[in-house]
């Protein structure tokens, strides 16, 4: 993937190029029609998207709760919860619980790191997994003034085994 296309992305803008770098090193790209659910409340998760292009509804415990597009990212939550095996490959490497539907209200097009990747990039892009960090911190805040602060706890907490909907599905 090109460091230029990521750096046009608001989430790696003003990267430094060597993190960039790494990131493209470790991303790939997902293309999601419109209705297509990318996430389902309660199902593991194992990868996270940030938004190049298109739009979303997020919807918890049966409502929508906003709208995300371009810059956005989603999937924070179950790829940062907890270290990854570092022995399964990545597409199954288990993830936290996802605490949001996500369906696509238009075409989008992601980029897409696994968990196992987003881990190894806390030393090569720092920068970046602290930004990923404030997000996860930003929605904790704004689940806890919906009164979701314990629902999200426990999902955190873990979850039984099992895997994400297709690769072709993003999550929060």
């Amino acid at each position: 993937m090109e460091t230029l296309r990521l750096a046009a992305i608001r989430f790696f803008a003003d990267l430094p190029e060597d993190e960039l770098a790494a990131v493209a090193s470790m991303a790939s790209e997902e293309e999601i029609p419109a209705g297509q659910l990318l996430a389902s409340e309660g199902r593991v998760g194992y990868s996270l998207y940030a938004i190049e292009s298109g739009t979303a509804d997020v919807v918890i415990n049966g409502a929508a709760v906003g709208t995300i597009g371009p810059g956005d990212v989603v999937g924070e939550m179950a790829v940062l919860i907890a270290p990854p095996d570092w022995s399964a490959p990545p597409e199954v490497a288990i993830g936290g619980l996802r605490t949001a539907s996500v369906i696509s209200t238009s075409p989008m097009r992601l980029i897409m790191l696994f968990k196992r990747d987003v881990w190894a990039l806390d030393r090569r892009a720092p920068v970046m997994t602290q930004r990923l960090r404030a997000v996860l911190d930003e929605r904790r805040a704004q689940d806890a003034e919906r009164g979701l602060g314990h629902q999200r706890a426990q999902s955190e907490q873990g979850g039984s085994p099992g895997a994400d909907p297709p690769a072709d599905n993003a999550q929060r």
